[in-house]
């Protein structure tokens, strides 16, 4: 190494690169790898825990209840649980939260009996803390549907699909 001298910029010394760090921008990104897996690891156990456990509460006798998705915080120590009652959604029936809140709200005094339970059967470092709230993409799906139904509405769209075929 004769006279060669390196000189190293305080950024690489301590770690640092001109390339965008590894580490993810909350804000711009969604849900990392691991809170998807852990995510749907708990919704798996939850539907086995609703299907298998009975839960004493007059609110949810007689109520089918379906886990559509369960989103985790970046910790792992959070969850949302979205539901909502079997069948809704299907055949254009629509559900407002004020029929299926008592059952949410039923679900939600029951949280820790039913995080007990998910926590001796799933492998986690933590049991999520489980929150519950109404899913109210299946209400808006219907409303899209609604929309697109309408004839001034249906009427632009067909007349969108005329002009595509012209052009080819």
């Amino acid at each position: 190494m004769g006279g060669m001298k390196r000189t190293y910029s305080k950024d690489k010394a301590q770690g640092h690169s001109a390339h965008k760090a590894h580490g993810r921008a909350p804000a711009e990104q969604g849900p990392s790898q691991r809170q998807l897996r852990a995510g749907e690891l708990v919704r798996h156990a939850l539907v086995e825990i609703l299907r298998e456990e009975d839960i004493h509460d007059d609110d949810l006798h007689g109520v089918s209840i379906t886990v559509t998705e369960v989103r985790c915080s970046p910790d792992l120590r959070h969850a949302t649980v979205f539901v909502e009652p079997l069948g809704a959604g299907l055949g254009g029936v629509t559900i407002t939260a004020d029929e299926v809140g008592p059952a949410v709200a039923a679900l939600n005094r029951h949280a820790k009996f039913l995080r007990g339970i998910l926590g001796r059967m799933i492998d986690m470092k933590f049991t999520p803390d489980l929150r519950f709230v109404h899913d109210e993409s299946f209400n808006e799906a219907a409303r899209i549907d609604a929309l697109f139904m309408r004839p001034d509405i249906a009427r632009d769209l067909h007349h969108d699909d005329d002009a595509d075929e012209d052009q080819d």
